[in-house]
């Protein structure tokens, strides 16, 4: 997967790292020129010194070839321009803007972004529904905060070790999308059995994932 970056700051950097440990080509986008060779050094990828608002850089970055364009730059209009250029003019399908500032959220999203991301806007879902972050985490929200994904580790004495999904009375509105078992990520059906240590990622929709929480970190002290 092709994987373009707007942004060199810390996010776009860890961004890179991640996508790079996953295999994929990342290109990077930044317009601080030391910030570059820097980047271009730690990380060994292209760096595209330069303004991501201007088509010439875009195609410098290969946009036309991409997969995904992360816009996480520190202007949210810079972001919300690029993201327009890639999906416009060099076809991207998928196309996510950081919003620095979530009071530009809607604008964002009603300008045509795909997927516009806030960790203002994650951080406060995390405390209107009172999620202990010793235990369940957060990772994404959707839907304009209406539902999130989450993830949370089983501990050795959890009330679900050893139960097939099947027979987890699951919230409504909760589906268990992923379970990674060491070095193993498997999709779970019915038949699937959890146990200890399993990281659990889960998308529910509102007050559920409170339910789902209690449900995966209840022990069997507890019940």
């Amino acid at each position: 997967m092709n994987i373009i970056i707007l942004g060199g700051g810390k996010l776009g950097r860890q961004l890179a790292r991640n996508m790079l440990d996953r295999k994929y080509t990342v290109h990077l986008i930044e317009k601080n020129k030391l910030r570059c060779m820097h980047l271009a050094n730690e990380l060994d990828i292209e760096v595209v010194c330069g303004d991501g608002t201007e088509l010439e850089v875009l195609q410098n970055a290969h946009t036309q070839e991409a997969d995904c364009f992360l816009a996480v730059g520190g202007s949210d209009q810079d972001n919300l321009v690029a993201c327009q250029l890639a999906k416009r003019e060099f076809g991207v399908q998928k196309v996510i803007a950081r919003a620095n500032d979530p009071r530009n959220l809607p604008v964002l999203r009603t300008l045509g972004t795909e997927m516009v991301v806030s960790s203002t806007e994650i951080i406060t879902n995390m405390i209107e529904q009172e999620v202990d972050m010793a235990e369940m985490h957060m990772l994404a929200t959707l839907n304009k905060g209406r539902a999130a994904i989450c993830e949370v580790t089983l501990t050795e004495n959890s009330r679900v070790n050893g139960i097939a999904l099947k027979n987890l009375n699951l919230p409504s509105g909760c589906l268990v999308m992923s379970i990674v078992r060491g070095e193993q990520m498997m999709v779970p059906n019915g038949d699937t059995v959890f146990h200890s240590n399993d990281e659990i990622v889960a998308v529910c929709e509102g007050k559920s994932q409170k339910k789902l929480q209690s449900l995966l970190t209840a022990t069997k002290a507890e019940g």
